[in-house]
């Protein structure tokens, strides 16, 4: 698409001044992978709420049929596709179907992965390849047959890819996933250059700890599952904000990423953290102050 095509096409996006329907996802066909709970399953009702068509692929029958039902309940059209996106092929085709059923498709979430902790030097071969296949490859296929599509259809669209603020900083314990995550994040600004001319933008999202299920199993860094309780003591001392991430905080970040509201963002990956990537090590020292000192017994401001 040459230049003069690109800018018609976003004076047609934004054929008055800013307006609240610029957040709205009207009509869109949006495709959200692990979407049967955690940060997928808030990501497709936020979709929804917001006016999208919406098709949730999830390994587990019993989330597909749970997020279905939920979904249902806001009046647009839903699908839901048992897909285990290990299965390459099988995440190709569940895609196709959700384009064959709404007619279109304008946003892919990829949001599956998965991590289990341990030392880098006694991880198993086996584990360090699902890792890979699970938080990286399945990414590269599901994007790569989503942007097809798009081109196809030519309106445009949106990819959105579920990193994580491990993608950004030093994970001891989770050197694979880490790597994993600090691939989607240099993917997700290749592949916003390479589709830019068809009118498709291409960003991420990195949470750090939210509350899901999942997170709660997997609790990692300085944070014991008694700190995990103590949020009161603990989230205030690890985040700036001073409590964990919300799925809705997540979910909202990338409502915005997909709407017209940011048809001049690509290529980018927001930290979705409450500041702890900007803090950089730096606690609350809980008097006040800020510390490096993990004991807190020294104020260093």
């Amino acid at each position: 698409m040459n230049p003069t095509d690109l800018m018609a096409r976003a004076r047609a996006i934004h054929t008055t001044e800013l307006s609240p329907q610029d957040i709205l996802l009207t009509g869109k066909a949006v495709v959200v992978t692990a979407g049967g709970g955690g940060i997928g399953l808030g990501v497709a009702l936020a979709a929804t709420k917001f006016g999208a068509d919406v098709a949730v692929l999830d390994v587990d029958p019993d989330r597909c049929a749970a997020a279905e039902n939920a979904l249902a309940a806001y009046g647009h059209r839903v699908l839901a596709i048992v897909c285990d996106v290990l299965d390459t092929e099988a995440l190709r085709a569940a895609i196709q179907r959700c384009a064959d059923v709404f007619g279109r498709l304008d946003v892919l979430v990829n949001n599956a992965g998965g991590v289990r902790g341990g030392a880098f030097v006694t991880q198993p071969e086996r584990s360090m390849r699902k890792h890979i296949d699970m938080n990286l490859v399945s990414m590269l296929v599901a994007s790569q047959e989503a942007a097809n599509l798009m081109i196809g259809f030519g309106n445009g669209g949106s990819i959105v890819n579920v990193t994580s603020i491990e993608g950004m900083r030093a994970a001891p314990g989770y050197a694979v996933y880490a790597a994993c995550k600090a691939g989607m994040v240099s993917f997700t600004r290749t592949l916003a250059l390479e589709l830019a001319e068809h009118g498709i933008r291409v960003n991420g999202i990195a949470p750090d700890h939210t509350i899901t299920p999942g997170m709660r199993a997997n609790i990692s860094g300085p944070v014991t599952p008694e700190a995990w309780e103590d949020t009161d003591d603990s989230w205030g001392l690890l985040v700036p904000l001073g409590r964990e991430g919300l799925v809705d905080e997540c979910a909202g970040v990338v409502v915005w990423l997909c709407s017209p509201m940011s048809s001049y963002v690509t290529g980018v990956t927001i930290n979705v953290d409450g500041g702890t990537w900007a803090s950089s090590g730096w606690l609350r020292d809980g008097k006040g102050g800020w510390t490096l000192n993990p004991n807190g017994s020294e104020v260093l401001i």
